[in-house]
């Protein structure tokens, strides 16, 4: 099988026809892909907590702002969902991060979570609980299935679109009717 280049800072979008309870209509953030699998964090599939309920079970002294408080936590994805994933905007400092791009990063460790809800956290974060993985091959193999669409990630989709919008507003992206599509593989 042809390897395909890196699709990190990419979103995966689910297609119609997904069935997969976890990730029906499904947008998942790209946060690293190589030759050994990839790692993905779902954007769109909220918790049933806050960002003050996470806050108080992991650090009773943080200072939340008002507005911040009632964030949504995600369910990034069905591994490790006992673990955060916090998808920001770049901010170096953190014990435990990846630079996805130079405007993006992800950080697991527990020491971002004090100032997330105040002004000495990045000024755009997503919260999940869990990511999503794939072992070598298996993403580009689900791919050339046609379980996935992909575009390049931008800004706006990640942190400015609502959670319960991000799918459509990402289908939207591809400039096609994606209730068209069909999940069929064809050959020319």
């Amino acid at each position: 099988m042809k390897s395909l280049s890196s699709l990190e800072n990419h979103l995966l979008i689910a297609m119609p026809s997904m069935t997969d309870r976890f990730f029906q209509r499904s947008v998942t953030y790209i946060c690293e892909h190589n030759e050994d699998g990839a790692m993905g964090i779902v954007i769109n599939l909220p918790s049933r907590m806050t960002f003050s309920e996470l806050i108080s079970q992991a650090d009773d002294k943080a200072i939340i702002n008002d507005g911040k408080s009632e964030q949504i936590v995600l369910c990034g994805g069905p591994v490790h969902q006992d673990r955060g994933f916090i998808l920001h905007q770049s901010q170096p400092g953190w014990a435990s991060s990846l630079a996805v791009t130079s405007e993006i990063m992800v950080t697991t460790s527990k020491d971002i979570l004090s100032v997330l809800g105040n002004d000495d956290g990045p000024e755009e974060a997503l919260i999940a609980l869990g990511c999503a993985g794939w072992e070598a091959g298996q993403l580009e193999e689900e791919l050339q299935e046609n379980t996935w669409l992909m575009i390049e990630a931008d800004q706006d989709l990640l942190f400015d679109t609502p959670v319960h919008a991000k799918w459509q507003a990402a289908v939207n992206k591809l400039g096609v009717d994606v209730w068209q599509l069909t999940q069929d593989v064809g050959h020319a």
